[in-house]
């Protein structure tokens, strides 16, 4: 964003021209709209990065990443399964891909990929720059789950879903689940997007809230302050995922087959923390 320079001479312009100046100063130089405040986007040097995947070498780096292996749904009827070879690195990309390809009972397959059992993080801001693929029964995400998953069941360990989008439409999905005296309890928000485009998403989560963003621009919030609704999920460490799915009981058992094979791309995935 442009600022605008603060530099003034006193000239016979009239006083209201210094008045002009003096407010344009003491902004900020940043577009403010409903959903982002001066307050809400932290300066990229509030952080230091401390982990990464860039991609850079010339196969999924498995001292970064584990896969999880099979085709049974993973409680959404999904249609794919989920392989290791559907993960690939190219020119500097990993690229993730659901195909028609039947393996078993499944007719597709793809990649759900993770850092579970190698990094889990606690706070911090988590970023990633993708290009998701669109089209009927696609189902890109983004995402993080609790690092206790497997000895505190879903949605116990709590889930962080930092970009999710289905099918054709030009929504972008920003969610949070967890559990409240056994029930589960989620809270999202939608922005219009261009699903089709590299866009960064990212959240930054700290001990008061979850604030999710894309390209920068806030667009969904909670409040865990003092674990406030039963939120304690959420001070404990997560790791990140990765994937395609392909079907499921959100977009729908259809798959658009013209579409296939399915290209996500993901240019870096890093985590900052503040100093």
């Amino acid at each position: 964003m442009k600022k605008i320079s603060c530099t003034k001479q006193l000239t016979a312009f009239s006083i209201l021209t210094l008045i002009i100046l003096s407010v344009a100063c003491n902004g900020t130089g940043k577009e403010e709209n409903a959903s982002t405040t001066t307050d809400d986007v932290k300066d990229s040097s509030d952080y230091q990065l401390i982990w990464s995947d860039e991609f850079n070498g010339n196969a999924v780096d498995t001292t970064n990443w584990a896969y999880d292996l099979g085709g049974e749904g993973f409680g959404n009827h999904e249609k794919e399964y989920y392989q290791p070879a559907n993960a690939t690195v190219e020119n500097g990309m990993l690229v993730i891909t659901g195909k028609k390809e039947q393996v078993g009972k499944n007719l597709y397959t793809s990649t759900r990929m993770k850092t579970q059992g190698k990094h889990e993080f606690l706070y911090g801001k988590i970023e990633a720059r993708i290009k998701i693929p669109v089209g009927q029964g696609l189902w890109p995400a983004f995402w993080m789950l609790g690092g206790n998953i497997d000895t505190i069941p879903w949605p116990a360990s709590g889930e962080t879903d930092i970009m999710e989008h289905i099918n054709a439409d030009s929504l972008l999905y920003g969610t949070l689940h967890w559990d409240s005296a056994g029930q589960h309890i989620q809270k999202g928000d939608t922005l219009t997007f261009t699903p089709s485009d590299f866009h960064a998403y990212s959240i930054e989560w700290d001990s008061s809230y979850i604030r999710w963003y894309i390209d920068g621009t806030k667009f969904h919030e909670v409040d865990i302050h003092d674990s406030i609704n039963s939120t304690e999920e959420f001070h404990r460490p997560s790791f990140i995922l990765l994937n395609l799915a392909l079907a499921g009981d959100w977009p729908g058992q259809k798959v658009d087959e013209s579409k296939l094979p399915a290209k996500m791309y993901v240019d870096y995935v890093r985590v900052y923390k503040q100093p």
